[in-house]
């Protein structure tokens, strides 16, 4: 899995770049085939101090991209609330290519 952890308007600490990670690790605990993960976190310039922190991931799986993004006023909520959304998005993802058909039992004679 390749993970980018970028920053807009602010510097990716480590304390940050390791929560972001921890996080992301549920994701891939609920499907392993996750190829590409990009993370930007940004702080907008906004006069009002809700919503002002953001944080957006692109996830490329094997046969689908999932976007999600979230605005809090606290970064590390946005991070929370991103990953619930793409946590939600990933299993929603898997259960649609795991084929749920099964085969008739074989009679026995």
């Amino acid at each position: 899995m390749n993970l980018t952890i970028s920053g807009h308007h602010l510097e990716v600490t480590p304390a940050l770049r390791q929560y972001v990670t921890g996080k992301l690790d549920r994701i891939t605990r609920h499907f392993d085939q996750v190829v590409d993960v990009k993370v930007l976190l940004t702080v907008e310039k906004q006069k009002e101090k809700e919503k002002r922190q953001r944080a957006e991931c692109n996830i490329h799986v094997k046969g689908n991209d999932l976007f999600a993004e979230s605005a809090h006023e606290d970064l590390y909520a946005a991070v929370d609330e991103l990953v619930d959304k793409l946590d939600r998005q990933v299993v929603k993802h898997k259960d649609r290519i795991t084929d749920h058909h099964h085969s008739a039992p074989k009679r026995m004679m």
